[in-house]
């Protein structure tokens, strides 16, 4: 096959051609159904909005345009198997983590995984044994998983069916997942890992290594984060003996629409295209020129860039007198949008080429740079630890967590008691307190200073308390 086609986009387009009359789903008919208002706006997209009908495939049983995008996309990661996401990379975790085990399995998971990966653990009843990375001061984050941990891990708990990583972290930092994954294969355990922000790495030598390339049995990518696909477009690769592809097949129709959007599955189609001929030679230029912006100003930090780091992410610490939250509104009254902020960073995300108007962004960087240095004089901030252990089991298991009552208690009430639910900031998603897990008082004093802070939270009425099990 050849990198230079596009099959999914060619079907649909060939169909679009046709003028066809729809006496099929969607209701939209191809855009011709649809209110004035937004019609605009829609109509391309609406006219490759299609459907199972002759000519343009199954995604859950391929056997022509999109079983040949599929074998595209495999052939450039190099694959064994590669499959097109259109639930986001949210899919390809639970699905590769229910894929592995079984009901009371243990499986080694990095405890900052994104909330998806315990989803997964929890609707396949597994008992996981979290693993935090090292903090690193460079960072200030727990962003350094050592291959150490995960051979003490592996020989407390030999039994386990999988180890299960984030890679990179959001913030785009790497470890030694080559290493890890030599150790876990010594084991004959396969290395599952959430590699969401790293989807380009294979791409250039500027890039950190995919963990893909390195050795890891299975490997979900969201397209849509630095690729040019839409949102909620993502990649699962299999590169493993071990992985039983039949039960792979069947949980990704199960967690999966039965519906799955054309267009997204087309945006992947036109992704790999892309990366396929993505070329690198102003790449380094362009990012230079980028942090040389952000540098410029004294209003805040950007940290620096290592090998170990993506360098399409910037990382930027505010003044010592403000937090990355208030940072970052600062950025969005200019009409600069971050990624997103932490109590003490600032994460901004670059294209893979130049899509700015150089001249209007150093305006909008320098006036926010104005705006914080004035605000620095008057302001004052509450610090904020967050702490995990090294290495945890839950206080509950998911199983016996199904059979549970459970009712909302005050942060007050609650201290000693089991978690019934997941206390997660969002953005990045990744949760604070787990499900299952005993809630102390330092759990409740740093939800406070985080939500002072200004921290939003996927939880509801968090402020006011938290759901807990009864009789606990």
């Amino acid at each position: 096959m050849d990198q230079q086609d596009t099959p999914l986009y060619d079907a649909l387009m060939n169909q679009k051609k046709k003028n066809p009359l729809s006496f099929h789903v969607p209701g939209h008919k191809y855009g011709k159904v649809f209110p004035h208002k937004g019609k605009e706006d829609f109509r391309s997209i609406l006219q490759l909005d299609a459907t199972e009908i002759a000519g343009l495939d199954d995604l859950h049983h391929p056997e022509g345009a999109i079983a040949d995008a599929q074998r595209l996309t495999s052939q450039l990661f190099n694959s064994h198997e590669s499959y097109f996401l259109v639930n986001g990379s949210t899919s390809g975790n639970i699905s590769m983590v229910l894929s592995v085990c079984e009901p009371g399995d243990k499986i080694i998971v990095q405890r900052n995984s994104h909330k998806s990966v315990l989803h997964g653990l929890e609707l396949a009843g597994a008992q996981p044994v979290f693993l935090t990375p090292d903090f690193d001061e460079e960072t200030s984050r727990y962003s350094d998983m050592s291959c150490a941990s995960i051979q003490s891990a592996l020989e407390e708990y030999p039994e386990a069916k999988a180890v299960v990583l984030t890679y990179p972290d959001y913030f785009g930092r790497t470890f030694d997942m080559k290493s890890i994954i030599h150790t876990c294969h010594r084991y004959q355990i396969p290395v599952l890992v959430d590699e969401a922000h790293g989807v380009h790495f294979s791409r250039s030598s500027l890039f950190p290594p995919s963990s893909l390339d390195l050795g890891a049995d299975l490997v979900v990518q969201s397209a849509h984060k630095l690729a040019p696909a839409m949102t909620m477009g993502s990649y699962l690769h299999v590169k493993s003996d071990w992985i039983h592809i039949p039960k792979l097949e069947h949980y990704l129709q199960v967690i999966q629409s039965s519906s799955p959007s054309y267009p997204i599955m087309a945006s992947l189609d036109l992704a790999r295209y892309y990366l396929a001929h993505y070329q690198t030679a102003h790449l380094k230029e362009y990012i230079y020129q980028i942090r040389e912006v952000f540098q410029s100003c004294k209003a805040w930090k950007i940290l620096s860039l290592t090998a170990q780091d993506d360098p399409l992410k910037i990382v930027m610490e505010p003044a010592a007198a403000l937090n990355g939250y208030e940072t970052a509104e600062a950025f969005e009254r200019e009409g600069i949008y971050p990624e997103l902020a932490t109590h003490n960073q600032v994460l901004f995300v670059l294209g893979m080429e130049n899509y700015l108007e150089d001249q209007e962004f150093k305006k909008k960087v320098h006036r926010v740079n104005s705006q914080l240095k004035n605000m620095t004089e008057s302001a004052t901030i509450e610090k904020v630890h967050v702490e995990f252990p090294k290495m945890q089991t839950l206080d509950k298991t998911y199983l016996t967590m199904r059979t549970m009552s459970f009712e909302f208690k005050s942060w007050q009430e609650a201290v000693g008691k089991i978690a019934a639910v997941s206390v997660i900031p969002y953005p990045p998603g990744i949760p604070y307190l787990l499900k299952g897990e005993v809630i102390t008082s330092n759990h409740r004093k740093t939800i406070a200073a985080l939500m002072k802070s200004g921290a939003k939270f996927q939880n509801k009425n968090i402020a006011e308390g938290i759901q807990v099990f009864k009789g606990e």
